[in-house]
């Protein structure tokens, strides 16, 4: 599979090779480009402003409603009762209502303490999302750093077999040389030179996964700032996980299953609530004939009427009270479960904190040990051209003295490289990951 990818990233990068662009990037630059860049961000921005949508319509259930209506009769025939006839051509209604809710067993206040949980779980799952997506970025970088430099160190290798060459053909046409020396020295060259190839191509595949994290184009190249791999000590290195996303995550969900509890009593609670209205008719009339004065006379009368009100409801759960209990008990036990759930998890999280501390103690001391064994390999391929000058060592020896330096050069990259990469993984394990 790894073959496969290196394969298709040399053809990509050759068919590319004329048109890419290079752009040099730092670290922190990369860091800011994928946070823009990442979809599974952009995903959890909206699912915060979802939750901010959610508080927001919480918040209505504190503020009264509000109903208006209105409705226009016209009748026709008219009807008629006792040689009255009614006359609704164009009657109307009008009212309206405001209802607010005064009590209601704790459920709307709960309802908004839910929402304000669902906002700070969006919140962390962003920030853990955020953290993860800089862990990429920093594994990307670094890896693109280190094999860069390796293929620097390779190339300084095959500069060296160069003039080590030209050095043992003067030395094969002044006799003092056999021609088998050169052979060796071609040999080990080809090696290196196929090294630096594989070295290239990773370089190549880096820089594309780099590329990818960070939102560019396939033909742009990414050359990053930094030439070599700083490291500075280890220090302030806390187990503290309280600012964990996961752990506050955990405290938000046990705080949710509390305002659950809330709900479910409230649903078996009394609920008063506050009524105001205002009504008004009018464009109806009676139209008929009274006795007036011992004769029948015609009479019209136009009928409106408007009024208000106001009132309370108490509405009181009557049945189901053992079916509440229940309720009330199971999700009391939901509770429960959430704690025990992050006793567990923060046990885990713990470990991981305190691994992740290993890590970087350990990456440094390896660094430590990786610059010891350069100083030594240097000093030692020093000595042996020395005594391969003088005769006093052979070229075996010197080839050897050659791939172990090219051993330590790499030994000291991978160490510093896997050293910051831990950096970024125990900030991550403990929340620290800005």
């Amino acid at each position: 599979m790894k073959k496969m990818i290196l394969f298709a990233a040399l053809l990509l990068s050759g068919s590319l090779a004329n048109a890419q662009e290079t752009i040099k990037l730092s670290l922190q630059q990369c860091r800011d480009m994928a946070i823009q860049h990442d979809e599974q961000l952009k995903m959890m921005d909206n699912k915060q402003r979802q939750a901010e949508i959610d508080k927001q319509v919480a918040f209505i259930n504190y503020l009264p409603s509000v109903d208006a209506s209105v409705m226009s009769l016209y009748q026709t025939p008219s009807s008629e009762t006792m040689g009255m006839k009614m006359i609704m051509h164009g009657m109307y209604t009008a009212g309206i209502t405001l209802q607010e809710t005064i009590y209601a067993g704790g459920r709307i206040h709960a309802g908004n303490d839910l929402a304000e949980i669902g906002r700070q779980v969006a919140l962390e799952n962003m920030r853990k999302t955020r953290q993860e997506v800089l862990v990429g970025v920093d594994q990307a970088y670094w890896s693109l750093v280190s094999v860069l430099q390796k293929v620097q160190m390779l190339k300084s290798y095959v500069t060296y077999m160069d003039a080590l060459y030209d050095k043992v053909k003067v030395a094969v046409e002044a006799e003092m040389a056999v021609g088998n020396d050169l052979l060796r020295i071609e040999a080990k060259k080809s090696e290196i030179e196929y090294n630096l190839q594989k070295a290239q191509t990773g370089a190549e595949l880096c820089g594309l996964m780099l590329a990818n994290t960070i939102g560019l184009d396939m033909d742009v190249k990414v050359e990053p700032a930094d030439k070599e791999i700083p490291v500075t000590a280890p220090e302030n290195l806390s187990e503290d996980i309280s600012a964990l996303p996961e752990v506050n995550l955990m405290n938000q969900g046990i705080a949710a299953k509390k305002k659950q509890v809330k709900l479910t009593r409230g649903e078996f609670m009394p609920t008063l609530v506050g009524l105001a209205s205002y009504s008004k008719m009018g464009n109806m009339k009676m139209q008929g004939q009274t006795s007036y004065e011992g004769q029948m006379v015609p009479f019209e009368q136009k009928i409106s009427n408007s009024g208000a009100m106001l009132g309370v409801m108490l509405s009181v759960p009557i049945s189901g009270w053992n079916e509440g209990a229940r309720k009330i008990k199971k999700a009391k036990l939901d509770v429960q479960n959430a704690q025990l759930e992050m006793q567990r998890n923060t046990r885990l999280l713990s470990i991981q904190a305190r691994n992740a501390i290993s890590n970087v103690q350990n990456g440094y001391l390896q660094i430590e040990t990786a610059e010891k064994g350069v100083r030594q390999n240097d000093e030692n391929l020093r000595v042996m051209n020395e005594r391969y000058d003088a005769s006093m060592a052979t070229l075996t020896d010197l080839l050897d003295a050659q791939s172990q330096w090219q051993q330590a050069q790499s030994n000291l990259i991978e160490a510093k490289t896997q050293y910051r990469i831990y950096q970024t993984e125990y900030l991550k394990a403990v929340g620290r990951l800005e």
